[in-house]
């Protein structure tokens, strides 16, 4: 397979679990999968418990729990870049701006401190400052 195939293999890949990712996150599939779990519960407790349907009923919650994560996973990973170059967008339009901010989220962890610690100390000074003025 080529890098144009792929490409385009990655981007069906992508859609279908947006949509698998919206579809699920609607209030109406979560309560219709709540009545569908109560109806399984209440028809096992009338058969006895079976083994098979334990069984099965566990491994189908598992592989949908496992394929679930990697949905959540990819969306919020998704969502996480567009808010990040939305922010992006907003440091570099703003002339005050730290335009190394950019970026900040490649940098090394000394520095995302180092960095924190002195938004802190700013905030700190601008409420002293504040608190002084009253």
């Amino acid at each position: 397979m080529n890098t144009i195939e792929s490409n385009v293999a990655m981007r069906r890949v992508s859609r279908v679990l947006q949509w698998v990712g919206g579809f699920t996150s609607r209030s109406s599939v979560a309560a219709t999968i709540a009545v569908v779990m109560l109806a399984f519960l209440v028809s096992m407790s009338i058969a006895g418990f079976p083994n098979r349907w334990q069984t099965g009923m566990s491994t189908t919650a598992e592989s949908i729990t496992l394929v679930m994560l990697f949905v959540i996973q990819h969306t919020q990973s998704r969502q996480q870049i567009a808010l990040q170059l939305k922010l992006d967008e907003l440091i570099r339009s703003s002339p005050h701006a730290d335009d190394h901010l950019v970026h900040i989220e490649l940098a090394a962890d000394a520095e995302l401190i180092e960095r924190e610690q002195g938004q802190v100390a700013h905030h700190e000074s601008l409420r002293e400052a504040l608190t002084t003025d009253e």
